[in-house]
């Protein structure tokens, strides 16, 4: 390998991370990727539009040496894309789309490949086509409850061609290669895995057969590209079910296919992903330790000749730096943190590591793709938004103003950055000693601390900035006005709901919120029952942080499960955790009221569906019920301002500058807006957009 160093022969920093590769004949100019996932950004149709493209486009632009893009893209017409808007490579329609992609990618110096793939039973039918799903032995998959079919052999000659046509269709739009999906249970690896296989026909039974399809898929796509158009290869290395693929038999399924010379790569992930329990490990969250399953990847490299790639929940340089000179891999997946961060690389060469927005696992984007929603980050407002707005804030070319941001929860420290990064005089209220509002409790909770990431760079850059922070200072009404502000932002954030009903007692003290847990507030009792109202993760997680600390737990909820809203990587977490310390859980209950009863709380609690009534004696009840706005400085600043604290959702919604801008704010006038939780409940990432949409005109 030859190492990059700097003009005056030092080797650079990170020498391995930076140093080019060549598959087949691209040459690709550092080691980190961007690995294939279903964006959820695609145009009817399928097709790759503006955003899609430049969301590639701000990755090329910061330095990634290689992109595949389109995961789980479908080669087949009944292969369903629809309702998570995947790029479909079964029309001649995608090849314009993808020549600018690939135009776009070149032009900054950047490779671009694709994901292409037939997902088998790993969809639903009820969507684009209505389609009779097809797997080797027609056995249903439980995470999209695919009902599926057995496939029969004609079936097997068409999907067949069908790779080779969507192949051509890459090679002719101009890009670097294709990659062959037989990871997350798609159909080769449906073919592959005697848990879905059990066939008795030449594509069942033996392991030479049941990687017959894909072996004759791979050899079709050669043949239709030619030796010169770089193919690869993406697999498991464990599907961690005792009735499916194992290590060592996958590293001979990794070897055969390797000595084909049918592909110039393969690209290994851990896990398989057909159970939720399953699925989880695939786009490893913040509760499971960094790169959990490179160890697969490596012992796969230890039988083939041919580079190894590796993307699971690779997050920083270093890290990656480790792993490619330890000889584990070849090239790493860095994909999360390109969505936290797509600047990442250039800062990484340029000595700017502090600067990184750094991923910090909370699969807000995943799960949000699992929902068939567009993916989005939980702290970068900006990621596939690249039309509308920035990830580098330019500098205001009108007047300085005096900006007033009140409370420093991700919503205030945004709009302080972005504010101050214009170029605008800011000061930033806030009345704790340290920045973060409600993440600094969510990160309270086991297995949650790494939320702490997200306050620790908008810390480092405000201060960075040179934000005026006035800390451990509650603003007033006359403190902000005394600042004579042009503009004042109100960030206040929330306080718990708990006391939303009456008799629940939480003024009584006979119930807690769980702010008063996670905050140490108040100390957890013996026996407790967490009532959430919500589903989100801070009712999980206080049920998890009272467990680890000794409490029996039972966590009750109205909705269908517990943590039902929370996403599809992430609930699987919380119940391995909870189930582990016997925290009872029970949905479909709300929690009507609470007494006492000698030292006991009673909680007594009411059936969805029967309202039948059912008493719990506990020692403590602790309420999670959202958010109650905190309102009192918006009222006592909406009279004196000019706009009256609105905005105009019209402009605001389309990106737009707000018209208050363009008022005289000479004098004691100011214009008062909201963002986040004052206003209304969203989360960590609405209210970061709310300020980034917001002051980026500012």
């Amino acid at each position: 390998m030859h190492l990059p160093r700097h003009a005056d022969g030092r080797l650079m920093r990170y020498p391995h991370l930076l140093s080019p590769i060549t598959l087949n004949q691209v040459t690709i100019r550092n080691r980190v990727v961007s690995t294939a996932h279903a964006e959820v950004y695609a145009e009817p149709g399928g097709l790759p539009g503006d955003r899609y493209i430049r969301y590639y486009e701000e990755k090329a632009r910061g330095g990634l040496g290689l992109a595949i893009c389109g995961g789980s893209s479908p080669v087949s017409i009944d292969s369903p894309q629809g309702w998570w808007k995947s790029v479909n490579l079964s029309t001649d329609a995608v090849i314009d789309p993808l020549v600018r992609l690939a135009e776009t990618m070149h032009r900054h110096g950047a490779k671009i490949m694709i994901q292409a793939t037939h997902m088998g039973r790993r969809s639903s039918y009820h969507g684009e086509h209505w389609p009779h799903l097809m797997t080797p032995s027609g056995i249903r998959e439980p995470v999209h409850r695919g009902n599926a079919k057995i496939i029969e052999i004609e079936e097997i000659r068409r999907i067949v061609g069908d790779f080779a046509k969507a192949a051509k269709r890459v090679q002719a739009a101009g890009l670097d290669g294709i990659e062959i999906s037989a990871a997350h249970q798609h159909l080769i690896d449906q073919f592959w895995s005697p848990r879905t296989n059990r066939r008795s026909d030449e594509f069942g039974g033996s392991l030479e057969n049941r990687m017959r399809f894909g072996i004759e898929v791979l050899t079709a796509v050669r043949e239709a590209v030619g030796a010169d158009f770089c193919v690869g290869l993406r697999m498991c290395g464990d599907e961690f079910h005792e009735d499916g693929l194992d290590h060592e038999t996958l590293k001979q399924i990794a070897q055969a296919m390797s000595e084909t010379k049918l592909i110039d790569y393969l690209s290994v992930i851990g896990s398989g992903a057909d159970t939720h329990n399953t699925l989880a490990n695939c786009m490893p969250p913040m509760a499971l330790p960094p790169e959990p399953f490179v160890h697969l990847a490596a012992g796969i490299k230890s039988v083939v000749t041919i580079p190894v790639m590796h993307a699971q929940s690779i997050r920083d340089a270093g890290q990656a730096e480790r792993i490619l000179a330890s000889g584990m891999v070849d090239l790493v997946g860095m994909t999360r943190a390109q969505i936290a961060d797509p600047h990442m690389v250039e800062k990484i060469r340029n000595g700017r590591e502090d600067e990184i927005k750094q991923c910090v696992g909370a699969n807000y984007c995943i799960d949000r793709q699992y929902n068939g929603h567009d993916v989005l980050c939980v702290q970068n407002a900006a990621t596939s938004r690249e039309a509308t707005m920035p990830h580098v804030v330019a500098r205001s070319t009108g007047p300085i103003r005096k900006v007033v941001v009140v409370g420093g929860g991700p919503g205030g420290l945004e709009a302080a950055r972005v504010a101050k990064a214009r170029g605008h005089e800011v000061v930033l209220f806030e009345r704790n000693a340290a920045v973060g509002g409600q993440i600094n409790l969510a990160a309270k909770a086991p297995q949650r601390e790494q939320m702490a990431g997200i306050v620790r760079w908008f810390d480092m850059e405000t201060k960075r900035l040179g934000v005026d922070r006035r800390m451990g200072t509650e603003a007033t009404a006359a403190m902000i006005l005394g600042e004579q502000p042009d503009i004042v932002v109100l960030a206040t954030g929330g306080t718990s709901h708990s006391g939303d009903v009456a008799g629940w007692g939480v003024a009584d003290g006979l119930a807690v919120s769980s702010w008063d847990i996670l905050s140490g507030r108040v100390e957890p009792a013996r026996n407790v029952l967490v009532y959430d109202a919500v589903s989100t993760h801070a009712g999980a997680g206080v049920a998890d942080y009272l467990a680890t600390r000794g409490s029996m737990v039972e966590i009750v909820t109205p909705d269908v499960k517990i943590a039902d809203d929370v996403g599809g990587t992430t609930f699987p977490i919380f119940y391995r955790r909870l189930y582990a310390m016997d925290v009872v859980m029970t949905p479909n209950h709300w929690l009507d009221r609470v007494y006492a009863e000698g030292d006991k709380k009673i909680a007594v609690l009411r059936n969805e569906y029967t309202e039948a009534l059912e008493e719990r004696a506990v020692d403590q009840v602790v309420i999670e019920n959202g958010i109650l706005p905190n309102e009192g400085l918006y009222w006592e600043l909406k009279e004196g301002s000019l706009n009256r604290g609105q905005v105009d959702v019209a402009r605001l919604f389309a990106a737009e500058p707000q018209p208050a801008l363009a008022e005289d704010l000479s004098g004691d006038r100011y214009l008062l807006f909201r963002v986040g939780d004052c206003i209304s409940q969203h989360n960590i990432h609405g209210a970061i957009y709310d300020a980034l949409r917001l002051c980026k005109d500012f």
